[in-house]
């Protein structure tokens, strides 16, 4: 396992530590702060820009209670400055009083930082889905 792609887990694995602590200034630290970063949250329309992408983390933060998460089927890849990774997100969450349990496929796309403290991967894209059926073997 080269540097680069142990380097990538651990921006991957700081998104998901910020989630589960539902701790904003956590998760600003994670992502890139441009007009070109984007978000999908499962149905929810496309967010783009830092304000707006910020703004959704601040809500789903102030509405829940408790999130858990157990990571399967990871996969880490890039080229270049660019990165991502491919998982299914396990989600044991409390939100207003109700616990929900449900499996989510998330695409994580992160730039390498040259700014950021030893060339650093910053979050640019989070897209994730609800899983409606198991792909066919």
């Amino acid at each position: 396992m080269t540097d680069d792609h142990k380097a990538i887990e651990e921006a991957n694995a700081s998104f998901y530590r910020a989630f589960e602590a539902l701790d904003l200034r956590a998760m600003e630290d994670v992502w890139s702060h441009g007009e070109h970063v984007q978000c999908v949250h499962p149905g929810w329309p496309l967010l783009t820009g830092w304000e707006s992408v910020r703004a959704s983390w601040e809500a789903i933060f102030a509405n829940t209670q408790e999130m858990s998460f157990t990571l399967t089927h990871v996969r880490a890849a890039g080229a270049g400055d660019l990165a991502w990774v491919t998982c299914t997100e396990n989600i044991l969450s409390e939100t207003d009083g109700r616990v929900g349990v449900t499996s989510i496929l998330a695409t994580n796309l992160f730039e390498r930082n040259p700014d950021r403290e030893g060339g650093g991967w910053r979050m640019v894209h989070h897209h994730a889905s609800h899983v409606l059926s198991r792909a066919a073997s």
